[in-house]
This record gives C-alpha cells, sequence and structure tokens, in this order.
C-alpha cells in the first residue's frame, strides 16, 4: 500500500471518528443540559401517570432594579387525583375518605365517579407529597395519583394583564392574555420532547442554536417592587374617588423599557376563573382608546415652536373663547385673560391659546406632526390585540375637528399611543418603541437580549425638547399641589380633563369624565416618564385634584427606589 492511499484511508476514518465523537457529545449535551429537567423529574417521579404528557411550559421573569430575576409566572410540581369509576365500589365511601383533599362538591364528585366504564375521571389536583402519600395509604380501590404540573403566579394579581394566564383551548393549555399569550411559543414545551427522533433533534437544535431557538423563559422589565407600589397608589386613588378604571404606566422615554403597567379593576391570576365579567381581562392600556384632552397641548406647543410659529413668549389675545366654523370653543373656565403667552396657554390649559396655535401652523403641517407622534398607529408594543388610536378627524376638510383636536377633543388613542409620544418629548424628539421583554433565555444555556433603538428620525430637534421641557417645568410647578412636594428635583408635567364621548355619536356626557396625567423626571435627564388615568371620578372636576397626589408620592418613590442624584 502506498503512502497516498493510507493517508486517503486514514483520513476516512479520521472523519468518521470525528463525525460519531460529535453526535456522541452532542446527545450528552441535550441530555445533561437541555433536557436535564425533564429527565430528572421523570426519574424522580414515584407516581406514573396515564396521560400521555406531564405539562410544562417556561417562566416568564421579573426584573429587579439590580438585574436580577423575579419568578413571576411559573411551573408548581404536586399531585393529582384521578379515579377509574368501574374499579370504585363505593363513590360514597370513597367521597368521605377524599374530602379533606377535594375542592368540588360532593354532587360534582358523584357525578364523575358514577360515569359508567371511564379509565380517567380527575377529582383532585394541585396536591403535595404529604397529600399524595396520605390519599395513597388509603388504598381506594380504583383511584389513582398522579404527578401534576400547574402555572402558578406568586405574586397572585401583581401585574395580572400584563402577564396573562393560561386556559385551555381543545386539549392544550395555551396563553389567553398578555406576555403568556404573545410569547405562546417560546414558552411552550410539546410534552414529547424527549422522544423525539435522535438524529432529527441532533441536527434541528444545532440549526436552532445558530439561528433562532423557539422554547425557553422571558425575562421581563417589570420591576417587582415598582409594580407593587404603582398599584397601591392606583388602588388608593381609584377608591377614594370611586372611578370606573384607572390606569398607570411607567417607562423610561430613552429606551422603551416598561418598568410597570398596572390596570385597575384586576384580578388574582391564580383563580382568574372566578371573574364574572370577562371585560376585566383586558389590557386596557394597549387595547382600549381615550380621548384624554388636555395632556395633548405640550405635543401641540413643541411642533409649532419646532416650526418656529411660536416661542414660550409669544403672546395673543384671550377673550376667553373663539369661533371656528361657527362652532364657540370656549375656555374651561369660559373665562378670558386679556394678552396670554404661550407658556400661560400651558399653565392654565387655555383652548383658545391652543387653537390659535394650531391656526399658526395650518391643517396640514398640524397633521404632519401628529402623525409624526405615532397618533393613530400601534406601537409595536409586545402584548396581544393592541390596537391604534383614532385619528381620522384630521383627515376632514373642516377647520373645527383641527381646532378641537388642538386640545385633544375628538381624537382618541391608546394609553401606550399616548406614553409613546409624550416620550418624545423627554427624550430629545425620538419616537421609541415601548417594550416589556429584554431577554429570552433558552433552553440551550444561551440567551437572546433583546434591544431596541428609537426611530433615528427625529419629530422635532433637541432644542424645542428642550423648550417644552423648561416650559412643562413651570406647569408643574404652578399647580396646587396640596402640600405634595418634590423637592431639590426638576419635573415636567401636564394633566388633562376630557369628557366622555357618548358611544355610538352624538356629542359628550356633561357628567362624566376622563382624567389624565404625565410627567418626566429628573427633567432634562429623564430616567422615568409616568402616565396615570382614571375613568369617571365621581364628586371631583380636574385631573389636578386627583392624579397630582398620587403621582407626587409615586415620583418621590422612584428617586429614593432608583437613587437618583437631584438635579437642582
Amino acid at each position: 500500500m502506498d503512502s497516498a492511499s493510507f493517508t486517503k484511508r486514514l483520513r476516512i476514518i479520521s472523519v468518521c471518528v470525528f463525525f460519531f465523537a460529535f453526535i456522541l457529545i452532542t446527545k450528552i449535551f441535550l441530555v445533561s443540559v437541555v433536557h436535564k429537567k425533564a429527565y430528572t423529574e421523570k426519574a424522580e417521579r414515584q407516581y406514573s401517570t396515564s396521560s400521555s404528557n406531564v405539562f410544562n411550559r417556561g417562566t416568564i421573569f421579573f426584573s429587579t432594579k439590580d438585574g436580577n430575576p423575579v419568578a413571576a409566572g411559573a411551573m408548581s410540581s404536586g399531585f393529582k387525583v384521578a379515579l377509574s369509576t368501574s374499579k370504585i365500589v363505593s363513590a360514597d365511601k370513597a367521597y368521605e375518605a377524599l374530602a379533606p383533599y377535594l375542592k368540588i362538591d360532593k354532587d360534582t364528585f358523584m357525578a364523575r365517579a358514577t360515569k359508567k366504564n371511564d379509565p380517567y375521571e380527575e377529582v383532585a389536583i394541585h396536591l403535595t407529597l404529604e397529600q399524595a402519600n396520605a390519599i395513597d395509604a388509603l388504598k381506594i380501590e380504583g383511584v389513582s395519583i398522579f404527578k401534576d404540573n400547574w402555572r402558578s403566579y406568586p405574586g397572585q394579581q401583581l401585574a395580572a394583564h400584563t402577564l396573562g394566564f393560561l386556559a385551555f383551548k381543545e386539549n392544550n393549555r395555551v396563553g389567553q392574555y398578555g406576555l403568556e399569550r404573545y410569547y405562546d411559543k417560546v414558552l411552550s414545551k410539546p410534552n414529547d420532547e424527549l422522544y423525539v427522533n435522535f438524529f432529527a433533534e441532533v441536527f434541528a437544535d444545532i440549526k436552532e442554536v445558530v439561528t433562532d431557538t423557539k422554547k425557553g423563559d422571558i425575562v421581563t422589565t417589570i420591576e417587582p417592587t415598582v409594580q407593587q407600589n404603582v398599584e397601591e397608589q392606583l388602588k388608593a386613588t381609584l377608591e377614594k374617588w370611586n372611578a370606573e378604571e384607572a390606569g398607570a404606566i411607567v417607562i423610561d422615554p430613552k429606551t422603551g423599557e416598561i418598568y410597570s403597567i398596572a390596570l385597575l379593576p384586576t384580578f388574582d391570576l391564580n383563580n382568574f376563573g372566578d371573574v364574572k365579567n370577562l371585560s376585566v381581562y383586558r389590557n386596557t392600556a394597549v387595547e382600549n382608546v381615550y380621548e384624554f384632552g388636555s395632556v395633548i397641548k405640550p405635543l401641540v406647543i413643541a411642533a409649532a415652536i419646532n416650526e418656529k410659529k411660536i416661542t414660550p413668549e409669544s403672546t395673543y389675545f384671550d377673550s376667553g373663547q373663539v369661533t371656528v366654523n361657527t362652532k364657540k370653543i370656549n375656555n374651561f373656565d369660559k373665562k378670558g385673560r386679556g394678552k396670554a403667552t404661550m407658556q400661560m396657554v400651558l399653565d392654565q390649559s387655555l383652548n383658545t391659546g391652543m387653537v390659535y396655535v394650531q391656526q399658526k401652523m395650518g391643517n396640514d403641517k398640524f397633521r404632519e406632526y401628529m402623525k409624526a407622534y405615532g397618533l393613530g398607529e400601534k406601537t409595536g408594543i409586545d402584548l396581544p390585540n393592541e390596537t391604534s388610536g383614532l385619528i381620522k378627524n384630521l383627515e376632514s376638510p373642516r377647520d373645527i375637528e383641527y381646532a378641537n383636536a388642538s386640545f385633544g377633543q375628538g381624537i382618541a388613542m391608546t394609553p401606550i399611543e399616548a406614553v409613546r409620544a409624550f416620550s418624545s418629548l423627554a427624550n430629545g424628539g425620538y419616537l421609541i418603541q415601548p417594550h416589556l421583554v429584554k431577554q429570552i433565555r433558552y433552553e440551550t444555556g444561551l440567551s437572546k437580549n433583546i434591544e431596541i433603538k428609537a426611530n433615528e428620525d427625529a419629530i422635532i430637534t433637541k432644542e424645542t425638547s428642550e423648550t417644552i421641557t423648561r416650559m412643562l417645568v413651570h406647569v408643574f410647578e404652578t399647580y396646587d399641589n396640596g402640600g405634595h412636594k418634590i423637592e431639590h428635583y426638576s419635573v415636567a408635567s401636564k394633566t388633562g380633563t376630557a369628557q366622555v364621548a357618548i358611544e355610538g355619536g352624538g356629542g359628550y356626557y356633561t357628567d362624566r369624565h376622563t382624567h389624565s396625567f404625565f410627567g418626566y423626571f429628573p427633567a432634562y435627564n429623564p430616567k422615568f416618564l409616568v402616565f396615570m388615568y382614571l375613568k369617571n371620578p365621581k364628586g371631583v372636576k380636574y385631573a389636578s385634584q386627583t392624579l397630582i397626589p398620587p403621582f407626587v408620592n409615586l415620583t418621590n418613590f422612584l428617586l429614593n427606589y432608583y437613587n437618583v442624584p437631584p438635579d437642582r
């Protein structure tokens, strides 16, 4: 045999050895790392299951301010009890023995236990090992114990609308709302994943790891202590003013990371079936639209400043009302101020001043800016069922529609849509994408950080952003805050009080209002933007009365909790 032939054969043998070594190492990796938990559970299982699957799912994590993950939606393990009805000797005696462990009444138990020749009829779930051992010791004929995994939410109702929950769709448990639904494909884990074809798994998993593996856990931007504080402030406010619903969002206006979405009324995720009114499940921050009124005014003022149509010192004559297309528009108190500056327009929330500003811009330019702020478009937030705002009035040839829109009437938006627009005032003029998940941790041990950049095309210049911020700082300092103070920090803010439109058209209710408020701080290098709203609070007229106190409380908490340095 010549040396060339020997070398060729040696290379072939070497390739084969390396190939099989590669397969063996990969399989060891799959067993010891990727499927370690599942195989361990199988090995440790004390009770077999008659069903072909034991439910499993990825974990949803909150993130503390220090970056530590905290389980928000996780798997709990235990046991369940099922009956083989043909083997039950006495359904009555079986019920008496099992009663301490059942969450169903006797009638329900008897209906299940007396079914004819049913090999598997579930009667108890979520049992501990101790409970399972106690039932096993009873040695009841026809009673079997099986391994049981289920979804649990340690925070109960904490961030309920954001997390969502699981429910059966045919024979499968799938995410129905919130992150559970939006990231269902990432969180879902096929029950038969341990038994797929070996060679198929080896090569399929390698490809997925290199590209974008599906299965794993998600890490959110929600900070649990912040979420708890926001919910407490919101609950106290809703109860104090007997409002129909309330909401709040805390976001980083530069990155779009959301620290909290809190909505009321809410529900316990571990007992979501107790909810009678299914509308409670809706995430109103992304699924409902509202007319928010005067909080829109800073967007219009900033646009006009950016177009060099006005400055904070520009003046107009305020008679208390203005007529557009034969329609009279009044200030909230129907009083005139005479000569008024643009700063006064924001300080005192003058509707007549906003009409003046809009007319200086013109209808086309006004529409252009409102659309540039993202009004009328979905934000792309990672939550299901997002809708977009309603700004079709800005396509009208009638001047009155634009005049009304200048102070927030006749156009509607989702809360998250409003938050995105307000963030552009705070961050130098850029449109961010609000988001809730910052990392996906795959079962392979790899992870993917989700980084979303702001739109590179600025809506307003940095100089305009600084100008409107100075104006909004002045606005906050002119409020009667009822003794609530934020010492040593600059805060930019604006309130809004809007009448609620009558459903189906036909004007507005005279006795129903939506209160709203946004603020960002420290104003000239903001770490947080807070937006709050109340629907139909009772016995109070203006948002400054209902929302400034909880905003101040929340702001002081955030500044202290994150140890933000004073800026003044």
